[in-house]
């Protein structure tokens, strides 16, 4: 599409009340979204690029082998997942005592912190007993589906 055009379009869609407008060309598609101040005009083309010949690098010194990367052993005990995504809390209230402290024992079935997700609180029990080794997750911290939370030995 020609760029005089397009301006002229992003021109008409800024001085009119519509807020956004997409138009199909053989050349491609272009959509203008009009944001607050100013529009944004995004362009895709669908036609294929003509190929294009590129020059054959130039050999160079190998680099130095970066170091082999250190795995981290796996926490030995059981890893305790978060069943959803949300925001882990360790206490049911800012001031409250925490369900679970490291060092301490837990039995299978009882709580050991919520996750709040679409704004509804979820009781996460321990689903081995045992005694809490490592807390992994941080208190208000945004937790993904499958995040390990605790370690349970």
């Amino acid at each position: 599409m020609d760029l005089r055009k397009l301006k002229t379009l992003i021109d008409l869609v800024s001085d009119s009340n519509v807020s956004e407008l997409e138009i199909t060309e053989a050349e491609g598609t272009v959509r203008i979204v009009k944001s607050a101040p100013a529009p944004v005009a995004m362009v895709t083309q669908m036609a294929a690029p003509a190929p294009v010949a590129v020059a054959a690098p130039v050999a160079a010194a190998p680099a130095p082998a970066a170091p082999a990367p250190v795995a981290e052993a796996a926490p030995a005990g059981h890893t305790v997942k978060s069943p959803m995504v949300g925001t882990f809390y360790r206490s049911s209230s800012p001031g409250a005592k925490a369900f679970a402290e490291v060092g301490q024992q837990v039995k299978e079935g009882e709580t050991i912190c919520i996750i709040e997700a679409m704004k509804i609180l979820n009781e996460i029990e321990a689903d081995k007993a045992g005694t809490i080794t490592k807390i992994l997750a941080e208190n208000g911290q945004a937790v993904e589906y499958g995040a390990p939370l605790f370690i349970i030995e």
